[in-house]
């Protein structure tokens, strides 16, 4: 059974919660028609209506109504919009309407493109309504939607590898927990994670072991731990020692993610790089940090083994 994103466990209503998404540019566009007689038409275009210029006041109408949304619709988050814009078109015996809303936000602005629409249509019908008892509203829609995980989304899923460095979880003291948010956070976006270990920090173990997954078909390996600043936190250095190059926007963006979160992840160390055709990420090893990296990674990461084939992006 489907799961909406809406509604909580109890079956009651709530609002998303997008604290922790990513800000990225998000476009929406829509569309919709108001069939009317070809002489109401005739009237919008030569400004001879009662009601004065039909198609100015349905772009102000539209552009009000996207930067409204959250105030009619419940759940609707508050945006931050950085464009709007309405646009019509002339058929023989209907205007299509099509409105474009811009921003930089966690969330899409689709609702509000479709608002845009719906309203400037419902004001096109009043200031038109006392000439046309014949017109019609329909084929409202959204057309088009860019921005946010869904621009990366990707049928591929490459072979998982996930390595713990940690001193106490080999020693019994604590559970692998981060290593498990990263195993099931790959598992349930699609991909076989059917490699797992949990070495000491600073195991001579973890450069052979890596190679041996490479040559076996794993394709993206993601260590966790024995990134901080103690003596024993050797896993960055030693991963880059073997790094054929490295992927410093994939760095840029996990720390610009856990800033934004909290002030101490600009003391936390990771890195990313390619060896031998495979991806490698050392994230740090708390639960917090490897459900940031989650955020980060699904799925955009996916996209990088089409370009690693060559192939168009």
């Amino acid at each position: 059974m489907t799961k909406f994103s809406h509604i909580d466990d109890k079956g009651n209503v709530k609002m998303v919660d997008v604290t922790n998404k990513l800000l990225t540019v998000r476009v929406a566009k829509a569309e919709g028609k108001i069939n009317m007689r070809p002489e109401t038409i005739a009237g919008i275009k030569d400004g001879e209506l009662p009601k004065g210029n039909v198609l100015n006041t349905a772009k102000i109408a539209g552009i009000q109504a996207a930067k409204k949304t959250s105030g009619i619709i419940p759940l609707c988050h508050q945006l931050n919009l950085s464009f709007v814009d309405i646009e019509f078109e002339f058929k023989s015996d209907s205007i299509w309407i099509r409105s474009t809303v811009k921003t930089k936000e966690s969330t899409g602005v689709e609702m509000e493109a479709l608002s845009a629409v719906s309203i400037a249509l419902l004001t096109v019908y009043d200031m038109c309504k006392a000439v046309d008892k014949t017109m019609e509203i329909s084929g409202i829609k959204l057309i088009e939607k860019k921005g946010g995980k869904s621009d990366h989304a990707t049928g591929y899923r490459p072979k998982i590898g996930v390595v713990t460095l940690s001193d106490g979880v080999v020693r019994g003291k604590r559970e692998d927990l981060s290593g498990e948010i990263l195993a099931d956070g790959f598992l349930n976006s699609g991909c076989v994670v059917d490699h797992r270990m949990v070495l000491e920090d600073g195991s001579d173990q973890l450069v052979p072991m890596i190679y041996e997954w490479i040559d076996s078909g794993v394709e993206l390996i993601l260590t966790t731990g024995g990134t901080g600043l103690s003596p024993r936190d050797l896993t960055i250095e030693v991963l880059e020692s073997i790094f054929e190059s490295k992927l410093t926007g994939v760095e840029q963006a996990l720390h610009a993610y856990g800033r934004g979160k909290v002030k101490t992840a600009m003391l936390s160390r990771l890195t990313a790089g390619l060896v031998k055709g495979s991806l490698v990420i050392c994230l740090p090893g708390s639960p917090g940090a490897t459900r940031d990296a989650l955020e980060v990674l699904i799925p955009t990461i996916f996209h990088s083994f089409h370009m690693l084939r060559g192939e168009q992006h």
